[in-house]
């Protein structure tokens, strides 16, 4: 697995930790919680998703509950709900990465760590995003 995507994955617990319980940005971002130990490098983009995600949070949540049509957004699973914050965050602002990797690698994400149906919602919302957003 590549360094990047281990970084999205840090990013996307983290950011569900921080949705699921209370914990500070600083503490999570301490990444004690952590069972493995990974580069500096890993770290350091993971913490630039979390920190830039929480950043524009209200934001980015406006955006998905525009192009999340049908869908109320308190009844969108916790974790495609994070999926997607972090996924709008990289595709506005780390636009040194394609939008199709970024879209690609929430969609994966997705079918790791969401329901059935994740992988197709995640693309849907992200295609729009990508779309009218950008």
């Amino acid at each position: 697995m590549g360094k990047r995507r281990k970084s999205r994955e840090i990013a996307l617990q983290a950011l569900y930790m921080i949705d699921s319980v209370e914990s500070s940005v600083d503490q999570i971002c301490s990444f004690d919680w952590l069972n493995e130990l990974y580069d500096q490098d890993t770290l350091n983009f993971s913490e630039k998703i979390i920190r830039g995600t929480l950043h524009k949070i209200d934001q980015i949540d406006d955006i998905i509950k525009r192009y999340a049509k049908n869908w109320k957004f308190d009844r969108i699973e916790r974790i495609d709900k994070t999926i997607l914050r972090m996924s709008i965050f990289s595709l506005q602002e780390l636009t040194e990465i394609p939008a199709a990797v970024t879209i690609n690698e929430a969609i994966e994400l997705g079918k790791i760590y969401g329901g059935e149906n994740s992988g197709t919602f995640i693309n849907g919302i992200l295609d729009s995003v990508r779309k009218h957003e950008l």
